[in-house]
This record gives structure tokens, sequence and C-alpha cells, in this order.
């Protein structure tokens, strides 16, 4: 393991001009905090030589003013922000990698780096949603249930005649490549919401996850008819193979869902969210279906989204009816943030599905 780090070096620095301040390097940043993951004790090295963190210091408090304190749009902000809260969040589940990346899994300056992020960026968050609308609603169920009905089988949109009608085989497999970030660890997350007292709705909770995990048969895992996808194209099945695909709104999606299952104060939010994204789910899964159909692709190079359709159908009642609506009885005066996690999973998930598809004709133009 390293137990020195990488400092900024003049020539990774950008010039400067006498009133122009340093426009920070966010690539060579980043690569000093990986390096700072495999410090051996990191709270003690930033303790004894504060100096090593001051580069990359500058870099996250550059970033959190350009990203979430200014009017302008910074992607390149956005972007390391969200790289670097994924690199600490992923810690939260074992990987069966090297247990010597796990050193640090609990330190407490990865927390106050984790702390800061989340901060600024969960305040413009809630800003993008009217809040008080939602705390005044007087029938959340139905507030839920009308949602719902309205999501599981919208009018198509233009993002969804693209991916149907005008996506090629080449942006087909970006597409895979960056929904495999999260397809080939699909549901681990839900994994850190069912501990706890049992009932209905853990037990609910508990079904969803055991479908998603092919009920403890790795053979019939959802995240292994992703890696036959990936296979089939003779694409890599590592998971974060793609990593440096990833759109900053695909990870935030995976981050602000990272933040609800760690924070159970939150977990109303998160099942209202967990809601949407299996009601909606297989309307996105449906175009993916009918892109690799009209390419003539191999059954294998779609099963996945057949496997999704036909479960998470299933899962979106179950959601609404079994999760989502006991919990507003049993939390009446709370209910309104199940509503708030679920029109949050909606506005980042349509910021991700549009993301996505920019990324797709980019590659399809190169």
């Amino acid at each position: 393991m390293q137990n020195t780090l990488e400092i900024l070096s003049a020539s990774e620095s950008p010039s400067l001009t006498k009133n122009q301040p340093a426009l920070p390097n966010y690539a060579a940043a980043e690569r000093q905090f990986v390096n700072l993951l495999e410090v051996d004790d990191l709270d003690k090295t930033v303790a004894a030589k504060p100096l090593l963190v001051s580069d990359f210091e500058s870099a996250i408090a550059a970033a959190l003013r350009s990203a979430y304190q200014e009017d302008s749009a910074d992607d390149a902000a956005h972007l390391f922000l969200q790289r670097v809260l994924y690199r600490i969040n992923r810690l939260n589940l074992f990987w069966y990698d090297d247990l010597r990346r796990y050193n640090n899994e609990r330190s407490h300056y990865l927390r106050s780096v984790r702390d800061r992020i989340e901060e600024s960026w969960q305040q413009w968050e809630i800003a993008q949603i009217d809040v008080a609308a939602l705390q005044n609603i007087e029938d959340v169920k139905q507030a839920l249930r009308d949602r719902a009905a309205a999501d599981v089988d919208p009018e198509l949109t233009e993002i969804d005649r693209y991916l149907r009608e005008q996506m090629t085989e080449e942006g087909y497999k970006h597409l895979l490549a960056i929904a495999s970030f999260d397809g080939l660890v699909e549901a681990s997350r839900v994994s850190r919401i069912i501990g706890g007292a049992g009932n209905e709705i853990q037990s609910t909770l508990t079904r969803v996850l055991i479908e998603e995990y092919g009920g403890g048969r790795l053979s019939r895992k959802h995240s292994t008819y992703f890696a036959q996808m990936l296979a089939e194209f003779g694409m890599n099945t590592q998971p974060e193979a793609y990593f440096d695909l990833v759109p900053a709104e695909v990870l935030a999606s995976i981050n602000h869902n990272f933040l609800l299952t760690e924070r159970k104060r939150h977990f109303l939010r998160y099942n209202g969210g967990l809601t949407y994204f299996e009601v909606a789910g297989p309307v996105a899964y449906r175009n993916y279906l009918a892109a690799a159909q009209r390419l003539n692709l191999s059954q294998a190079a779609m099963g996945y989204w057949e496997l999704h359709i036909r479960e998470d159908e299933r899962h979106g009642r179950w959601m609404l009816d079994e999760v989502a609506i006991p919990l507003a009885d049993r939390y009446p005066q709370e209910a309104w943030e199940l509503v708030l996690g679920y029109d949050q999973e909606k506005s980042i998930g349509d910021r991700a599905a549009a993301a996505v598809v920019r990324s797709i004709q980019t590659a399809e133009r190169n």
C-alpha cells in the first residue's frame, strides 16, 4: 500500500495571468484522491501532513462553488464531485476485491469530504422540487397512485423514439457500457434497507431483493443476465470497467440512492423513489428491447430487458400497494416524504436518461 501521496506538479497546474484565478485540474485532483484512498492510515497521514491534501481540497472547494453556488453550469465540476463521492460510497459495499482497499472505509477524513459534497449537492437537488406543495398534499396515498398510473405507461418522448428507432448497434453497445456500471451490481443498495424489525413492509422489500438476486442462484441473478449481454459483444464484464464513460447525472442517481439507504431517517424518501424506479423501469427497458429487436440482435444480447420488464411490472405493484401505501398509513405526518422521494427519483432519473442519450449520440458520431 502507498504511504506517500501524489502532489500536483507545476506542470499539471494551469498557467495564470495576474488577475486570473487558477482553474482546477480536476483529473489530477482525482488521481491524488485515488492515492489518498490507498494510504494505510489516511486520518493519521492527513493530520500529520495536511499539505498532502491541499491541492485536492482546493479542487473540492472550487468545484462546489462552480457546481452549486454559481449560475453557470460547470459540467467538469459536477463530474469531479460525483466521481469522488461515488468512490467513497462504494466502500459501503463489498466487491470481493483486495481487502486492503477497505482500510479507510470509516475514515473521518473521507466522511468529511462526503458530507461537504452531499450538503451542497443535496441543497441544490431539493431546490429543484416544490417541497412546500408536497407538504400540503391532503391525500398522499392518492397522490402516489396518480403518479404511478401516469408513469406506468406514458406517451413516448423524443428520447424514447430515438432509442427505439434510431440508435445504432454501436450506440446500443455504448448504452450497455454505461448501464453496466449499475447493472452488474444491481439491487445492492436495496440490501441496506431490509435489516431491522420484521413486518409486512420489510417482507415485501425482501421479496424484491430476492428476485433481483435470483433467489440466491447466481445463474438467475439479474446481474448475470446483464453480464451475458456484455459478453455477447465481447465487452468487459467486470464491475466498473466503464467508469470513465459514466456521465455525472448517472453517478448522481447512484450517489443519491447511497445517501438515502445509508441514512435511515430518509427511509420514506428512498422507498418513494424505489416505487418510481420499479413502476417506471419497464418503460425504459421496452425502449432498449425494441432497439435490440430492430437491430436483429441475439436473445443473449437483450435477455436482461425481457426479464426486467416481466419482473419489474410486478415489483412496481408491490412497491406501491405493499410498501409505499402502508408506509403512508404508518407515518401520516411524514408521508409526504414518500412523494418527495418519488418525485426526486423521477427528476434525477430523467436528467440521467438525457445524459446517457447525449453520450450515445456523441459515441455514434465518433
